[in-house]
């Protein structure tokens, strides 16, 4: 029923029971409960955590990244990590956190989905020390009988004390009969894994209650529930989400990635470090520098050092710097006005095939973006001279060089 066992080279001898829980907790909104994951860590053996993911999109963000980091700790402290894939429960669609049914996905497109999912995890997690099976495997095995049987373990009124199938049918809004399955489906898989701990988001837990009380029914030690924070995205509001677009994928290129994390709000630094880092944020650090070194961290975890520290300096250059001498910019021929609103004009139409009104040119000049080699220009009607290979700043964004 299960794939075979990845070789797995846990620690001769394990941290105490005391030091684990110090890793374990942080970060985490619920364990349930702490006293049974220290009985259970009190064994000294390795123990089974279970992650299960729905591959219903081919690429991991960052928010996916939270549960995956907490995974590598128990693994390099010599657990046994159980990554589930959803092939059977993606094409539900986990209806946690949602106010309308999921669109259903094709197999072939969660399999497709599931092949890219793994392979971005495994810039994570130890891919030699992480067992990957398929839910399908037993789901597709299963008679109707014994589904029937497994939904006679579960009442409607449970399922219906869910915040997000209340609110629904409060609202008058569809609860397809498939979602009530889903809950229940998480849950055997947690039977048939035999696990000893599930990670999931905060979102997670009634469906890992569930999979507790299953295992309780069939004899076994019930699983710990673990959930984790909810991660926001670069807008600071919603959860991040690919459909959002407010999200950093693990395989975005190092520039992109460094750059979507420089628009982060101020206030979710300290969640960040933690969540994606592993660290807490030093208070006495300027939010500027920050979060400069959040972005460069990321960079260097699922890049490289070098490409962080190539991200750090091009961000200075351009951003940071007056002397911009050694950034490769476009170009710019004057035309026949010299004054400060039409040589910027003329730029914007030019180079960047935008066209800008004169209130528009004065406004940035008012906000002090217009500059010429780091000299803000004040006047939007003075001639400055115009020297060959000089840089006219025209916005946060866009600057050029004077041919």
């Amino acid at each position: 029923m299960l794939s075979s066992r990845h070789p797995t080279l846990f620690p001769s001898i394990m941290l105490p029971v005391s030091e684990q829980l110090e890793i374990l907790k942080r970060g985490t909104v619920t364990i349930h409960s702490e006293k049974e994951l220290a009985a259970k860590l009190a064994k000294g053996k390795p123990l089974r955590i279970k992650l299960g993911v729905d591959p219903t999109s081919p690429d991991i963000h960052l928010g996916h990244a939270v549960a995956l980091r907490k995974l590598r700790q128990f693994q390099d402290l010599g657990h046994q990590i159980v990554l589930i894939i959803g092939d059977f429960t993606a094409m539900i669609g986990d209806p946690s956190g949602r106010s309308t049914t999921r669109p259903p996905l094709t197999y072939d497109e969660v399999l497709a989905n599931a092949k890219t999912y793994t392979d971005q995890a495994f810039l994570v997690l130890d891919k030699d020390k992480t067992e990957v099976v398929f839910n399908g495997n037993w789901f597709k095995e299963m008679p109707f009988m014994e589904v029937i049987k497994l939904n006679a373990r579960v009442t409607l009124q449970q399922m219906l004390q869910r915040e997000d199938f209340k609110n629904r049918v409060a609202n008058g809004t569809e609860v397809r009969l498939h979602e009530i399955q889903y809950p229940i489906m998480q849950g055997w898989d947690s039977v048939v894994v035999r696990s000893d701990v599930e990670i999931g988001g905060s979102d997670q837990l009634f469906n890992i209650l569930v999979g507790r009380d299953l295992q309780k029914e069939e004899g076994m030690e019930p699983q710990i529930c673990m959930t984790l924070p909810l991660l926001e995205g670069l807008d600071g509001v919603k959860k991040m989400s690919k459909s959002l677009g407010n999200y950093v994928g693990l395989t975005d290129a190092p520039k992109e990635m460094f750059g979507k994390l420089m628009s982060i709000p101020d206030e979710l630094m300290a969640k960040y470090y933690l969540l994606v880092l592993g660290e807490e944020l030093d208070a006495t650090m300027h939010p500027m520098e920050a979060k400069k070194a959040l972005a460069a961290k990321c960079v260097a975890v699922y890049h490289s050092e070098a490409a962080a520290q190539e991200c750090r300096d091009d961000w200075d250059l351009r951003f940071s710097k007056k002397d911009l001498a050694n950034v490769e910019l476009p170009l710019l021929t004057l035309a026949d006005r010299r004054d400060v609103l039409g040589v910027v004009q003329h730029a914007y139409l030019s180079v960047f095939e935008q066209t800008v009104s004169g209130g528009d040119v004065r406004r940035l000049v008012q906000g002090g973006s217009i500059q010429l080699n780091g000299e803000k220009l004040t006047d939007p009607k003075a001639e400055p001279a115009w020297e060959t290979g000089a840089v006219l700043k025209l916005d946060k964004k866009r600057s050029v060089r004077l041919a």
